[in-house]
């Protein structure tokens, strides 16, 4: 009997399946060779046999992603939306072989081609389209959401260049472009099919239409196009392919033919580079106004094209918008998409005709923020003046959103004006500015911390006005991190011990690491734990000596503290310990410490003095040690440079040492903590963060615990603070701050360190010296506890174990559950 049309159709998608042996792939990769990099194997070089490997790879991602939105537009799924201006995505080519289930396969084929895997790994330009946490928390729950078979967009921004690449040069950071798309971007699908149009500047008419109702039209000063580029985000043992979807500007009329006839030929492009330079680059400094008037275009610019794009897919099959926050959950992540509140209603009201309640409604019903700072200078603030300059629409929505909400607050709490001073989107003292955490706030169903203490100090600090109006719409949801980059990736001899003992569905189920506490005090389990750790020790020192010249010994403590250049994650108290260390070792050369490489990493912000400060003294204080005879045996000192994903994966495996040593109450969560204890890295740490939960669930025996706790240091700060004080109460804290002083780390400008001296003395924000002495208690429990080996590996194994809760697997469930209300859907 003939089969029905319909499922012969179905019968056609499995044609496409692709062979996924050694063989199979190894004609695959020849032949993308040949028809994709136009290459024959004797002229082949290293980047064109990586991006012949990329392509078949892709036909794999594509192969899923074809049966994914099908799938996706038969059952009309709700979708998680992810708005973010950072994806910090990092190199695709390991992660999606690991994901498909095909790294092995992959190994032998290119083997029998003359290849290593290991170096066509190594080849990929990272994209660094983030500048730190936030894009990487994005990025785990990209992968998340694709493994769990979550429906997901994400959206966001595709810079031309990205986080700047770091080289040191005399000691001192040095900027230079990320020219990641320079030897081609495989991954990156195009679609310049779909392009909006997004407008800037210019004013607003007032109109009454036929019907006579009141509208608003919008007459810009110039108008952008977003087009989008794809990256396709496989999820770990099964089908889903989910969309990364980043927006490139571009000009509406790119060239003036009338202005380059008349030899005009600056102008003949103006256009385009005006309009290109919105996506050129990650965060522009926006000191000056320029900068500033950029940084809220980009935000605007990819929110209203993400928004637009959610519209034309939801009526691909809906007749109305009147169910727009039923199909999607739309997730802020921080501030910069905040401005969508006021976008999403402009799109009801103005270009879909909607009543403002209706829109309103359906507005507040689609998001939901996630704030990720405590410091209320971060909380993003835009000058009114510049914004009604750029969006004038939009201010005009926000205070109509305004006067409403404010009215709400009248109603409950009568006779409180400085509680409408507050809360109001609009800050009023002095110069005027638009609050957009407030309008997240104000806009969302659900508001989020990223660690149990912040979510508590949210509550009580920054964002207390809105909590006790909205007590409900507060959760917590603590960061996660991707476990099959983290360790199945970075960690390859680690995830394989540990699947010869439980088996290998931890990679996907993090809490079955639970398994392994058995064997933490098995002797030869710890042997083999050992091995695989000094092995990884062995590959980050190569790659010290490769980048730095410097060479240091595996057999020695691996203390490390990569983590962006900020005064209150306090690099600079990791280094007074280092300097306590060398202070006694000139002190008395016949001393002996537990050998330890002090390890850091990095960047600062371009415009952060302070920040570019600190790293010039790290790398002045480790060119004295490393050289000293009376040191360098014991201590060792490496600033390794451009710490970025790929590096990560080198450096999280090595670790023995883990600092966390913020400021109580300053670090939201971190995700570094998470990285470094999943590779069985110990911490020493603040209840900071995610800290405190890490302590929980590892034990405060496997933890090395100092510092004033949150509350502790603002009643330390209430009560009056000295540092200097402290500097001659403390005759060894005294000793090495004078050694930074003297200015023998730059005998060349003696004063070149005095501000960092001066800042601690004066001030001392972030309470480097209150901590001090319980610092350097607890990296001496730290030395003593590394020189028992079989402890210390009972308690990395232990580490290991007890890191289930802090897979991106367990986040994204809770946000599904709590906060979306959205269920996976299985793709066959």
């Amino acid at each position: 009997m003939k089969k029905p049309q319909q499922e012969a159709k179905s019968t056609l998608w499995d044609e496409c399946d692709l062979d996924n042996t050694p063989e199979g792939l190894g004609r695959d990769i020849k032949n993308k060779l040949f028809c994709m990099v136009g290459k024959f194997p004797e002229v082949a070089t290293r980047n064109n046999y990586y991006l012949a490997l990329a392509y078949a790879v892709r036909d794999r991602l594509l192969h899923n992603w074809v049966h994914t939105a099908k799938t996706y537009f038969d059952n009309t799924s709700r979708t998680v939306v992810y708005l973010s201006a950072e994806f910090l995505i990092g190199p695709q080519l390991g992660r999606n072989l690991v994901s498909l289930g095909i790294y092995q396969a992959t190994a032998e084929a290119l083997k029998g081609m003359g290849q290593d895997l290991d170096d066509l790994i190594e080849q990929e330009e990272e994209p660094g389209l983030g500048n730190g946490g936030l894009g990487r928390l994005a990025a785990c729950y990209m992968e998340s959401l694709a493994t769990l078979r979550i429906p997901t967009i994400g959206y966001g921004i595709r810079y031309e260049f990205g986080i700047f690449d770091q080289e040191i040069q005399d000691g001192w950071q040095v900027e230079k472009s990320d020219r990641w798309l320079r030897l081609g971007y495989p991954w990156e699908i195009n679609h310049p099919e779909v392009t909006f149009e997004v407008k800037l500047g210019g004013h607003t008419e007032p109109f009454t239409n036929d019907q006579g109702r009141y509208g608003v039209r919008w007459i810009p000063h110039r108008i952008v196009l977003g087009t989008p580029c794809d990256t396709l985000m496989q999820g770990y043992g099964v089908k889903t392919v989910n969309m990364l979807r980043l927006w490139k500007a571009e000009a509406h009329d790119s060239f003036d033919f009338q202005a380059f006839n008349v030899g005009d030929y600056y102008r003949a492009v103006n256009e385009k580079v005006v309009s290109e330079n919105i996506t050129k680059v990650l965060y522009p400094n926006d000191e000056p106004a320029a900068g500033k008037q950029l940084r809220l275009e980009q935000q605007y610019f990819f929110v209203s094209c993400a928004l637009r794009d959610m519209i034309r897919i939801h009526t691909q099959r809906a007749k109305s918008l009147d169910n727009f926050h039923q199909k999607y959950a739309v997730q802020l992540n921080d501030t910069h998409p905040a401005i969508g509140v006021a976008e999403l209603m402009r799109l009801l009201v103005d270009e879909h005709g909607m009543d403002w309640d209706q829109a309103w409604s359906i507005t507040h019903q689609t998001f939901a923020y996630t704030n990720h700072t405590l410091l209320p200078e971060a909380l993003e603030q835009w000058p009114l003046p510049l914004f009604q300059r750029v969006l004038p629409r939009h201010l005009e929505i926000i205070y109509e959103i305004n006067q409403r909400f404010l009215a709400e607050v009248a109603d409950r709490w009568p006779d409180d004006p400085a509680r409408l001073r507050r809360l109001s989107l609009i800050d009023e003292r002095g110069d005027k500015y638009i609050r957009m955490a407030h309008l997240a706030c104000v806009g969302s169903s659900a508001i989020n911390g990223v660690a149990a203490l912040h979510t508590e100090l949210l509550k009580a600090t920054v964002l207390r006005d809105f909590y006790a109006l909205w007590p409900d719409k507060f959760t917590n949801k603590t960061n996660g991190v991707t476990p099959r980059r983290f360790l199945a990736l970075a960690n390859p001899g680690l995830a394989k011990l540990i699947t010869s003992r439980i088996g290998s569905a931890w990679v996907s189920d993090l809490d079955q690491l639970r398994g392994l506490e058995p064997f933490a005090t098995d002797p030869d389990f710890q042997m083999a734990w050992q091995q695989v750790k000094h092995a990884n020790k062995v590959r980050l020192a190569g790659a010290i000596r490769a980048s730095t010249g410097i060479k240091v010994d595996p057999d020695s403590l691996f203390d490390i503290q990569v983590k962006r250049i900020h005064e209150y994650k306090r690099q600079h108290l990791n280094l007074l310990h280092v300097l306590t260390l060398y202070h006694r070792l000139k002190q008395n050369p016949s001393a002996r410490i537990t050998p330890r490489t002090v390890i850091f990493g990095g960047k600062a912000a371009p415009a952060y003095a302070t920040a570019k400060l600190i790293i010039k003294l790290i790398n002045a204080v480790a060119a004295v040690i490393n050289t000293d005879p009376e040191s360098r045996d014991q201590l060792r000192v490496v600033f390794f440079p451009d710490f970025n994903v790929k590096n990560s994966q080198h450096i999280y495996p090595a670790a023995d040492l883990s600092e966390q040593i913020s400021t109580a109450g300053k670090e939201a969560s971190g995700t570094g903590n998470m990285k470094f204890s999943m590779n069985g890295a110990l911490t020493i740490g603040t209840l900071d963060g995610a800290n405190v939960e890490i302590r929980e669930e590892v034990g405060a025996e496997n933890f090395f615990l100092f510092g004033l706790t949150a509350a502790e240091v603002e009643q330390r700060k209430w009560q009056g603070y000295h540092p200097r004080a402290l500097y001659e109460q403390n005759a060894e804290l005294r000793a090495v701050l004078d050694l930074i002083e003297s200015g023998t780390f730059s005998p060349e400008q003696p004063g070149l360190f005095q501000p960092l001296v001066n800042a601690l003395l004066e001030r001392d924000d972030y309470l480097l010296l209150a901590d001090y002495s319980a610092y350097i208690e607890a990296q001496e429990n730290v030395s003593h506890a590394y020189l028992d080996q079989a402890d210390w590996t009972r308690r990395s194994i232990l580490n290991v174990a007890r890191m289930g809760k802090f897979s991106s697997d367990r986040a994204i469930r809770e946000y599904c559950r709590d906060i979306w209300h959205v269920e996976p859907v299985a793709v066959k």
